[in-house]
């Protein structure tokens, strides 16, 4: 059975129409796309009545006379994308001349100028008005082609891009037509009428479908694609023929197409990434992606992964208006900007994962959908996407690129990659941050007996001499040792306290520039109760002069303290002399922290993997505490690491503080 390539053309035409319609049939621009596909499913059923009926003469008549029309509704279809305006209201001069040239040659397709009645499809005869016919429809499509050109200059996104799809489809396709019927005139044969219906259906289709469609496309890309793909096929197409002349002599047939398949697969895979490094598509989602990753690894708290995130994405869409949303169950929030769960702009985002101004403008709209097109008109944004983690979910915006060009759905897709790998980064840095306040709380909890014992004395004290008071009151020398001890023993209370407290909170740590002995030596007071509870001695060496260094006393605090616990629980576990030992000496990095102790060591096979979270060696705990000191050493520039095994040695934390501003 013969395949009816007219009859499959007019379909999709037909569908493509409806689909237009069905889209947005509130949008000036798909209307008109419908009633040009009813016009062009018109021409095609005169076309193939032409070739079917036994009268074919009056139906070619036909076709042509409606043909004539088909620049006068591209016209209209270009004034309504430049002025989104009602098709009545298209420029009525220039429109008019069309019009009435048009009727003109109308009524010569049915006349003996055209097509005298002596023409068979034997023998087809031509008339002057045949030519006349051909040389006004090129005219017009060239003129038309040079108002789309002028058009184009003086719009911007998606209005510029289907004009560019329109010159490329629509007047392509037509002016093919109209060529193909020129060449009929000088040649035998049929094939020119018959391939006419495969201009449309392949040009027109990709046309209205590109412009209907919510997925914009840019025409230079889709065109560019296009030609590496032709260059790779032809290229190795041509290899393969060479490889199989000069193998097919002294090979076995079976084995010359082995070796040839072989050779041709290698050939395009080596061809095909070196046309991709030539062609090199979209350069800035690679450098955003890498900038991207490499911000996900250098930071670790929320809000300066934001701040690190937020450069690159207004690199990344040449604007300067971004913004990134996140949050768990409930609401999202960021910059000033706050989202609940069930507002209408975060369920729609939800359900239809991206959203650009085209998108919004051009599918069936809902109320729901225009407060998602009002949000980002209020913020300025041109495309907005959603990514959903386990934990946490993320909304990626970023605004209008300087260029005024919508984003391209290539370009969608890349933001949809860069906003997983931000919420990735975010759900990563909010674990992290429960981990800390966990291990924070932990130590506190660990602390707790011990400076119940140091609060306990002091009170102790202050009780025996409240109960002397009334009997010594007269007594200058008991007044004056009264009033400096419950001074000396109340500070120290509030100072442990306040230790205590800071050491609960969460913190956003900021280095500042500041002495480093003071701060240890206030940590240290934590740990001098705990220690004395297990037997063991704390020495400090402080030979750091300047101890000048870029540091946040709470981070310092933590860091000290869990490797001071660390080292007293591991010093607990050997008999004889025991000790921890905190030293500090000047580098040509920095300030260098060491924390020793008399334990058995850390084993080789440990060591490796020491700072990685849920590595531990003790019977208690979770193996976070010195993953957590990494990651707050890593928010100073500090760096911390640990001294090999040795036999008969302890282990030696050794963290360096910088002296310079990062």
């Amino acid at each position: 059975m013969r395949l009816d390539l007219t009859l499959l053309a007019a379909i999709t035409a037909f569908a493509v129409g409806v689909l237009a319609l069905w889209a947005n049939p509130a949008r000036p621009v798909n209307r008109v796309f419908g009633s040009l596909s009813l016009h062009v499913i018109l021409w095609l059923f005169c076309l193939r009545q032409a070739f079917l009926s036994e009268d074919g003469l009056i139906w070619v008549r036909w076709a042509s006379a409606i043909g004539v029309f088909i620049p006068l509704h591209l016209w209209v279809v270009k004034e309504v994308i430049v002025r989104r305006a009602n098709p009545r209201l298209v420029r009525r001069g220039k429109f008019i001349v069309l019009a009435v040239v048009s009727s003109l040659f109308f009524a010569v397709c049915f006349s003996s100028w055209f097509v005298p009645k002596s023409s068979t499809p034997e023998n087809p005869v031509f008339g002057i008005g045949y030519f006349i016919y051909i040389v006004w429809l090129l005219s017009v499509y060239a003129f038309l082609t040079k108002e789309v050109l002028f058009e184009m200059r003086n719009q911007s996104g998606v209005r510029r891009l289907e004009l560019q799809i329109f010159l490329l489809g629509g007047c392509a396709a037509a002016a093919g037509i109209v060529l193909f019927m020129a060449v009929r005139a000088f040649s035998d044969g049929g094939f020119q009428v018959r391939i006419q219906p495969v201009l449309v259906l392949i040009l027109y289709a990709v046309t209205v479908v590109a412009i209907t469609t919510h997925k914009i496309f840019d025409a230079r890309q889709i065109v560019l694609v296009s030609a590496e793909k032709a260059l790779l096929i032809g290229t190795t197409a041509v290899v393969a023929f060479a490889v199989d002349f000069i193998l097919a002599p002294i090979m076995p047939r079976a084995l010359d197409l082995v070796v040839t398949t072989g050779l041709a697969l290698w050939f395009a895979t080596v061809f095909g990434r070196w046309l991709d490094q030539k062609f090199h598509f979209y350069p800035e989602a690679s450098r955003a992606r890498q900038a991207a990753f490499n911000a996900a690894g250098k930071e670790a708290q929320l809000p300066r992964l934001r701040l690190a995130f937020l450069p690159i994405l207004k690199g990344w869409g040449q604007t300067d208006e971004a913004m990134i949303l996140s949050g768990g169950v409930g609401s999202v929030e960021g910059g000033g900007v706050e989202l609940l769960d069930d507002s209408p702009v975060s369920t729609t985002l939800r359900r239809i994962r991206w959203a650009t101004p085209e998108r919004l403008a051009r599918e069936r709209s809902t109320p729901e959908r225009a407060a998602l097109a009002q949000f980002m008109t209020d913020h300025r944004l041109g495309v907005l996407v959603s990514n959903e983690g386990p934990t946490l979910r993320v909304i990626v915006g970023v605004g209008v690129s300087a260029s005024r060009a919508p984003y391209t759905y290539p370009q969608v897709t890349q933001l949809l990659e860069l906003a997983a790998i931000i919420e990735g980064a975010l759900e990563r840095a909010q674990l992290s941050a429960k981990a800390q306040h966990a291990e924070q709380l932990a130590t506190v909890g660990l602390m707790g007996a011990s400076l119940a014992h140091e609060i306990r004395n002091p009170l102790v004290s202050i009780k025996t001499f409240i109960q002397l008071l009334p009997n010594h009151y007269q007594e200058p020398a008991f007044r004056e040792k009264f009033f400096g001890l419950i001074g000396g023993e109340v500070g120290r209370i509030e100072r442990l306290t306040e230790q205590l407290l800071d050491m609960a909170s969460p913190k956003v740590y900021a280095a500042q520039l500041m002495p480093l002995h003071p701060v240890l030596e206030s940590g240290l007071e934590l740990v001098m109760t705990r220690a004395a509870a297990k037997s063991v001695a704390v020495k400090r060496e402080f030979n750091a002069a300047p101890d000048l260094a870029f540091v946040d006393p709470a981070a310092v605090k933590q860091v000290l303290l869990n490797l001071c616990f660390n080292a007293i629980q591991a010093a607990e576990l050997k008999t004889g002399d025991r000790w921890l030992l905190v030293s500090t000496r000047n580098t040509s990095s920095g300030i260098e922290l060491a924390v020793s102790d008399s334990g058995p060591g850390i084993p080789e096979e440990v060591r490796a993997k020491l700072f990685q979270p849920f590595q531990t060696t003790k019977s208690s705990g979770f193996g976070l505490g010195l993953a957590i000191c990494k990651d707050i050493l890593g928010n100073l520039n500090a760096g911390i690491n640990v001294d090999p095994p040795a036999p008969g040695r302890g282990a030696s934390f050794r963290v360096v503080f910088p002296c310079r501003p990062s």
